[in-house]
């Protein structure tokens, strides 16, 4: 397998002198062939900028950085895919950021580039091809002149023809999983939060979030106008805002009505789940779905990244096991990073952690994220680091009852209609 590099240009080439190699939190890692597969449709090349990609010298067969003004090459993932190394690279200057992506090694092999990844979900409902321009652009005017004073709307309009969000362009192609943002403010800090950057993190937001408080009606008109199929869902919590919890009166009351004109489709929340009497409260008014993000099952590791404001993790378990306990699908957003989440201290926490809340599906998202800066906010590894892809194998084996993918699907018919009346508060 030959390394990759972009020239100045952002010209990408193979060097077939050179073997590829990638990353593993800090340590540079020859990539096995089980560990590659071709690119996959939908998959972006990039070069990392201010970084020089690491090879084995021909020469001397030792493992260093390639000579000349080169800048290392990553690739971008499609959705259903998880990233099982990142680029091996060096800093040309240390102070810079790379800007907020996932980045995965790529090598040039068998005459096409392969990826360090393994294909973990079907990619093809979340596939970019399969969202035509034309037709969203028609849905997007046909909304708006039919809600011409909604807001979220509006604030959708951008997130789906602007940053080409495929949660927003479902919204107005009204299919699958659609977008329902309601939270201007967040109550945890997440260090790559991906809507909001203090000025001086050096990192830029890729997404502007939103800054107005809905109404119950704009996001009622929303909710009604996707949930009209048994297999729709509408969601809130999205990456152009904060967490919607802190909007529980709103959600609750939205809901509410919702659910006296239509039962069709499911409710879904992202969330931090760490205001655990909200999350109550708004399983009790009918959530059917809830995906809590989290990046890790240790406390230190989680407060690290999220920096928490009046919660904790402990809340965060208890929100998801009330849920659970109520017949709400219950899934994590896992953000994950090769030489990190495949720890062993890491892989220990979070099965029991699965296990004590009764989660049905972890939902693998490679982080997007500069390595070194995370690398340097969270705890060292304390024990030995089985590999993403021995990780997801002990995950399968040691919780067969919880599924192991990429993101949201309808739950199986026994979720499909809940519930359980709620039985007291724990």
């Amino acid at each position: 397998m030959n390394l990759v590099y972009a020239d100045a240009k952002g010209r990408v080439y193979d060097e077939p002198d050179w073997g590829g190699l990638g990353r593993s939190a800090d340590m540079i890692i020859e990539l096995m062939e089980d560990e590659l597969i071709p690119l996959p449709e939908g998959a972006t090349l990039v070069s990392l900028p201010y970084t020089r990609p690491i090879g084995i010298d021909p020469d001397t067969g030792e493992m260093r950085p390639f000579p000349g003004d080169a800048q290392a090459v990553g690739a971008l993932l499609p959705q259903g895919y998880t990233r099982l190394a990142v680029p091996a690279y060096v800093k040309t200057d240390r102070a810079r950021k790379l800007p907020l992506f996932g980045y995965t090694a790529v090598v040039w092999k068998d005459g096409g580039f392969h990826v360090a990844a393994q294909r973990t979900d079907d990619p093809e409902p979340w596939n970019p091809l399969n969202c035509d321009r034309g037709e969203l652009e028609k849905g997007v005017e046909t909304l708006l002149a039919r809600y011409p004073e909604n807001r979220v709307y509006q604030h959708l309009s951008h997130c789906a023809l602007g940053y080409e969000c495929l949660t927003a362009s479902n919204t107005f192609l009204n299919r699958w999983e659609g977008a329902v943002p309601v939270s201007y403010s967040c109550n945890a800090g997440c260090y790559g939060c991906i809507s909001e950057q203090p000025d001086d993190s050096g990192f830029p937001a890729p997404q502007t979030r939103m800054n107005f408080r809905p109404t119950v009606d704009e996001l009622v008109e929303i909710m009604l106008e996707h949930l009209k199929t048994p297999d729709s869902i509408i969601s809130f919590g999205q990456g152009c805002e904060g967490e919607p919890s802190t909007q529980a009166k709103l959600m609750i009351d939205a809901i509410r009505r919702v659910r006296e004109k239509t039962d069709l489709g499911y409710i879904n929340i992202n969330t931090n789940a760490g205001l655990t009497d909200h999350i109550r409260a708004i399983v009790d008014a009918g959530l059917d779905l809830m995906r809590v993000s989290t990046i890790s099952a240790i406390d230190e590791h989680y407060n690290a990244y999220y920096r928490p404001r009046g919660y904790t993790l402990a809340n965060v378990e208890k929100s998801l096991k009330y849920a659970s306990d109520r017949g709400v699908y219950t899934s994590i957003n896992y953000l994950v990073f090769p030489g990190v989440t495949d720890r062993e201290e890491e892989i220990e926490a979070m099965i029991g952690f699965a296990k004590r809340t009764g989660l049905k599906l972890i939902q693998l998202r490679n982080l997007n994220i500069d390595p070194e800066s995370y690398l340097a906010l969270i705890p060292p590894a304390r024990g030995e680091i089985f590999g993403m892809k021995q990780m997801i194998e002990i995950f399968r084996e040691e919780l067969p009852d919880v599924r192991i993918g990429n993101y949201t699907h309808v739950p199986p018919a026994e979720f499909r209609r809940r519930k359980t009346a709620p039985s007291g508060r724990d």
